[in-house]
């Protein structure tokens, strides 16, 4: 089974950035697509972004000018550039392979407030 650890979260400010990463193990992670989700209280998990085994990639509307996700196929990891960020970008965000497989990672919080 994979295993997911995020990391990268944290507080900023209204228009700035973070970077956040996934690493999966598994050797078969290059041949997965990959995403992103987030989630707030009270809310069902939302998928934010994917990113094929060739690196195509799909955003939702809402981040769609404003993040990017990548991947890096030899360290088993895909990250998610936030840029431009939001208040309602606050969230607690998850990687995990699309579709979703059934064990998630512990997520980073990601708190965009002045």
């Amino acid at each position: 089974q994979v295993q997911l650890v995020e990391s990268g979260g944290g507080l900023v400010q209204p228009g700035g950035s973070l970077r956040l990463s996934c690493v999966a193990s598994g050797s078969i992670f290059s041949i997965k697509t990959m995403g992103w989700y987030r989630q707030t209280p009270g809310k069902q998990r939302q998928l934010v972004a994917i990113i094929t085994s060739g690196g195509g990639t799909t955003l939702a509307e809402s981040v769609k000018e404003r993040f990017i996700i990548s991947r890096d196929n030899a360290k088993n990891t895909v990250f998610l550039q936030m840029n431009s960020l939001k208040p309602e970008d606050t969230a607690v965000y998850y990687c995990n392979t699309f579709p979703t497989g059934p064990r998630w990672g512990q997520g980073t919080q990601v708190t965009v407030s002045s």
